[in-house]
């Protein structure tokens, strides 16, 4: 009788911890596929790495679908839009130079409705499901980004490493809802 209390105490034990292992070797093949998603619409992409540093760096990538990846990507774009424009309005209040504040003046006017209309439209459409309106933001605001550098177009500009980042976030966000487009 002692045995069988026993058998029946570790019965339950032995069932939870069985249940325990399979529960982790599943969260396993699901990470690793996940990851393979992310891989797969990066690779896609025209700057693999910056597409893949910057959905592993958000923990909700593992767990997102084409189109949420596509939005963490378009969120990822307003925060450095946002910040490169909060740079562009530092330079503006430190400098002498009147031409360089001309053309921070204008890059500023140029970013201020990506940050504002633009880039959060985007992210609006990519959420209904609207990817056309959603790839017409984004070319928009690759447009927006391209006329801030061409404002200093012989000259060493200030904001060429915060506009190349851009103009590459840009083609990623771009290269990733096209994929949602074309599915």
């Amino acid at each position: 009788m002692k045995k069988t209390s026993i058998y029946v105490t570790f019965l339950p034990l032995h069932i939870l911890l069985l249940s325990c292992s399979l529960l982790h070797l599943t969260q396993s093949f699901t990470l690793l596929k996940d990851d393979d998603l992310v891989d797969q619409i990066c690779k896609k992409t025209p700057f693999y790495d910056l597409c893949t540093s910057i959905l592993h760096a958000n923990p909700l990538a593992p767990t997102s679908d084409p189109k949420g990846m596509a939005l963490i990507m378009v969120n990822d774009l307003l925060a450095n839009a946002s910040d490169t424009l909060s740079y562009i309005e530092e330079l503006i209040k430190h400098t002498s130079d009147k031409d360089l504040e001309q053309q921070l003046a204008f890059c500023a006017e140029s970013y201020i409705p990506v940050v504002k209309y633009i880039i959060p439209q985007a992210a609006e459409a990519i959420s209904q499901g609207r990817f056309g309106f959603a790839s017409y933001s984004i070319v928009d605001a690759e447009k927006e980004i391209d006329a801030c550098n061409k404002k200093f177009s012989g000259s060493s500009s200030v904001l060429g490493d915060r506009n190349s980042i851009m103009q590459k976030l840009v083609d990623v966000a771009a290269a990733i809802v096209k994929l949602l487009l074309n599915a």
